[in-house]
């Protein structure tokens, strides 16, 4: 936090002199949308909507960490030049900053569109303020959430680049027709799991289990940072035993040191179950419909589902 406010000192003034950033129209020379996204799936679902018209920046680099970004002066200064910039409140303080400071008309905040109706501790919100309460940000691990996202990504872009309106509209109605595939395919193939306990290393897929039908345990909090104390071990390892869970969930991003810790005191196995915050070599697919699709497979096997 202290670095990317020291980066949005550094260019306020220089941002500021740019005059029309942030207008309703491309502020280059090439005439395509700047899109700045704070992070992968909100960077894929720009480039798919935004197609041949728009250039997308994603502000985490791949590979890297979301909720450990931390902005470099030339990405604050990226921000205030953009015409869009795709984040979730919530998620990533730096960008929250940054886009308050330097881009507070051309952020695109889609965490009231996600509907996060679930908070950081990983209880369903009954009467939780989201203005109030920490909410657990991942949304795009449920495809219906995502689409509603998709469709609102389209429509921005659509007013701030209305000659090409139409085209926005229709590549994030392709969008949300993928999506739904994606949702039926998860509804189809996780009904009827003899597993409903989904013991993840951190808790990233409330949302994912709560359209589902599942239950999540998270060994770390909604930040895989954050670790456990023992008494959270042992109630999760004893969780583990009386329940009859085989599979214990690690990622790609995160250590499976805590994953494989439970696993290793209960017998179970581990496989992999990948949050989608970001693709690196070891992801089990090119894209966020690729990975969503290898997850379902890992869940199907490790929840035991017919």
């Amino acid at each position: 936090m202290k670095r990317a406010a020291l980066a949005i000192l550094l260019v306020t003034s220089s941002a500021l002199a740019l005059g029309g950033c942030g207008s309703d129209s491309p502020a280059t020379d090439s005439g395509k949308l700047q899109v700045s996204a704070s992070f992968y799936p909100l960077a894929w679902a720009s480039e798919l909507i935004g197609g041949t018209h728009v250039q997308v920046t994603s502000l985490t680099s791949p590979g890297a960490e979301p909720h450990d970004l931390e902005l470099t002066p030339k990405q604050v200064s990226g921000l205030g030049r953009a015409d869009l910039v795709v984040y979730a409140s919530g998620y990533q303080p730096a960008v929250d900053e940054a886009v308050s400071d330097v881009a507070p008309k051309s952020g695109l905040d889609v965490a009231p569109t996600a509907d996060l109706t679930i908070p950081a501790d990983g209880e369903e919100a009954q009467s939780a303020d989201p203005a109030t309460a920490a909410m657990d940000p991942h949304f795009w691990l449920d495809p219906v959430r995502f689409a509603a996202v998709a469709t609102a990504i389209g429509e921005r872009m659509a007013s701030v680049d209305p000659t090409n309106a139409a085209e926005y509209r229709s590549n994030s109605a392709d969008l949300v027709g993928q999506l739904t595939t994606l949702d039926e395919a998860y509804r189809a193939g996780l009904a009827g799991c003899r597993q409903d306990q989904l013991v993840t290393s951190h808790s990233a897929f409330a949302y994912l289990a709560q359209r589902y039908d599942l239950q999540q345990v998270g060994i770390s909090g909604v930040n895989p940072d954050i670790e456990p104390d023992a008494a959270t071990l042992r109630r999760i390892t004893e969780l583990v035993k009386e329940q009859g869970v085989t599979t214990i969930y690690t990622e790609t991003l995160a250590s499976p040191a805590l994953a494989e810790t439970v696993a290793f005191e209960t017998g179970a196995a581990t496989a992999v179950l990948d949050p989608v915050e970001g693709l690196t070599d070891a992801s089990a697919g090119t894209d966020y419909l690729d990975v969503m699709r290898s997850n379902l497979a890992t869940l199907r096997k490790g929840q035991q589902c017919q």
